[in-house]
């Protein structure tokens, strides 16, 4: 993100926080910012300071947003925004109460490609959806030190990569009429592969995986009556659609991103600030309040599975 802003003509990074003396130098020499904070909260109390940017473990999120809407700064958060719905709703309330801007950093939303893939479907280029298919599984070497395979921080395949094809399906087909969930969970305690099932009233269909101990193609498919989109490349950072409808030769469109994809979402958090704007319309709160809740639901659906 630090090297996305100093690429954002509008944006100035004013200050780091860090849960070190150390680490706050560091990354302060690394982008030249001048003032650093060997604890988050410096951040939330420097009066120069308009947004807050929070991209500390999942665990974290929670204090760290409510400190920051408390000390009167905008928020963008890393998702998952908190580890279950009861603290997203927390943090959404505060934000709202102080008409504070609040939004979850689910970049694969702002992305060109996305956008594109929206613009197709809201033209009814494959005809109704009936089905997506999606896959964020990345092998992350076991260390049962790291993030990710402590539950203590949040870890698990569900929070930290089921937000994207969670977030693709709703921004397709919105929120299911029954959700259900399977999972494989390692030594530490952490699910490290997870399916997920949504049914739709209209008897549209998701089936989605996540995984932290396997590696596969990073893709996703929207399937309609008419034909499919495939969305190529990682779909968490899509640049690459192939269109195909039926009786048509396929066609593949190429979106860049713009430098390493953060801009992307810097230039929606700027456009709903000068617009006066608490809340982006490209990924609503409610939407961030409705996808914790599907999770609370999976995990849920696992006791009961288990």
């Amino acid at each position: 993100m630090a090297a996305a802003l100093e690429a954002v003509p509008d944006a100035e990074v004013v200050a780091v926080g860090s849960g070190s003396a150390r680490s706050a130098e560091r990354f302060g020499d690394r982008f030249r910012i001048a003032r650093r904070y060997p604890r988050y909260s410096g951040v939330a109390r420097d009066p120069d300071v308009e947004i807050a940017y929070i991209a500390t473990p999942n665990d974290a999120h929670l204090d760290n947003v409510l400190e920051c809407l408390r000390a009167g700064k905008h928020v963008l958060c890393e998702k998952p925004l908190t580890l279950d719905a009861a603290q997203a709703a927390e943090c959404v309330h505060l934000a709202r109460e102080n008409e504070l801007f609040l939004m979850e950093a689910v970049w694969m939303r702002f992305f060109p490609a996305f956008g594109r893939l929206q613009a197709l479907l809201a033209d009814g280029v494959i005809g109704d959806v009936r089905m997506v298919r999606a896959e964020a599984c990345i092998n992350v070497p076991f260390d049962p030190r790291h993030r990710v395979f402590d539950p203590a921080r949040g870890g698990g395949a569900l929070l930290d990569l089921g937000v994207y094809p969670l977030s693709l399906t709703t921004s397709v087909l919105g929120f299911p009429a029954s959700v259900a969930g399977r999972t494989e969970v390692g030594p530490t305690g952490v699910d490290e592969l997870t399916t997920i099932v949504l049914r739709y009233e209209s008897g549209a269909t998701a089936r989605l995986t996540c995984g932290v101990r396997v590696s596969k193609p990073i893709e996703a498919t929207v399937v309609g009556t008419r034909g499919s989109i495939v969305i190529h490349d990682r779909f968490l950072s899509p640049s690459r659609l192939t269109v195909h409808e039926f009786g048509r030769s396929p066609s593949t469109v190429n979106l860049p991103y713009e430098g390493n994809g953060y801009a992307h979402e810097v230039h929606e958090v700027h456009a709903c600030l000068r617009s006066g704007r608490t809340e982006s319309q490209l990924m609503p709160l409610d939407e961030t309040l409705g996808t914790m809740r599907l999770m609370d639901e999976i995990r849920r659906s696992w006791r009961l599975n288990s």
